[in-house]
């Protein structure tokens, strides 16, 4: 994919199976990786490679990720090359045919160079868009990152211009022999994330109220 609204894919973009699956629209990518709470970045550490989970934010055609400067992973060198995932369950696909089970998803993967960010100004903006993107309403309620803090936070920046987005929707693509057989139950079991009810603090009061920004979350 390219930076353009229509991204072309590359070497390490372009699907190789089921690309009427893939999604070349930016906007696509976007969605993506905004409906997500936690990614899995990959790297190079110590000659072997290593995935790990992480929350993430992005900014524009920038995502961000973070972490404590003594973490073992974040010890990687300015402009290192990393892989960022994202993906979205959305339902088991039941087949006729083990062969043809499947899942709904959505997925991106991102390929890039991992920039470390040392302006302070984007810093504050990636732990703020990091900060949203997990508990959105929280950057404004909450007590932001003082100096000690700020130092011992290290932010780095993956730029989108090399990614690649995949999506299934729909019913089992059954073989139409297994499909006349019939007497096998087919169909899709959807697959859905939702927030339960808040806990309070035990440190708080039992009757504080739910600020706005968490309730709105809660499930109806």
């Amino acid at each position: 994919m390219s930076l353009s609204d229509t991204k072309a894919a590359t070497t390490r973009t372009a699907l190789t199976r089921h690309r009427e699956r893939a999604r070349t629209d930016r906007a696509d990518l976007h969605a993506v990786l905004d409906a997500g709470l936690v990614g899995h970045i990959g790297l190079i550490r110590d000659g072997a490679p290593v995935v790990l989970p992480t929350g993430y934010g992005r900014v524009d055609d920038t995502v961000y990720v973070h972490g404590s400067t003594g973490a073992g992973w974040l010890r990687i060198a300015d402009g290192a090359p990393v892989c960022l995932t994202v993906t979205h369950v959305d339902g088991i696909v039941y087949a006729r045919s083990v062969f043809n089970h499947s899942m709904n998803y959505r997925s991106a993967v991102v390929h890039g160079s991992a920039r470390l960010v040392t302006d302070p100004a984007e810093k504050l903006a990636a732990l703020r868009a990091i900060t949203e993107q997990l508990s959105p309403g929280s950057w404004e309620h909450a007590r932001e990152p003082d100096r000690r803090e700020l130092a011992a936070t290290a932010v780095f920046a993956v730029d989108l211009g090399e990614a690649s987005v995949k999506v299934r929707t729909g019913p089992p693509g059954d073989d139409e022999p297994d499909i006349a057989t019939g007497g096998r139950w087919a169909g899709v079991l959807p697959v859905r994330t939702v927030f339960g009810i808040p806990e309070t603090c035990p440190t708080l009061p039992s009757d504080a109220p739910v600020p706005a920004h968490v309730g709105d979350r809660r499930p109806a």
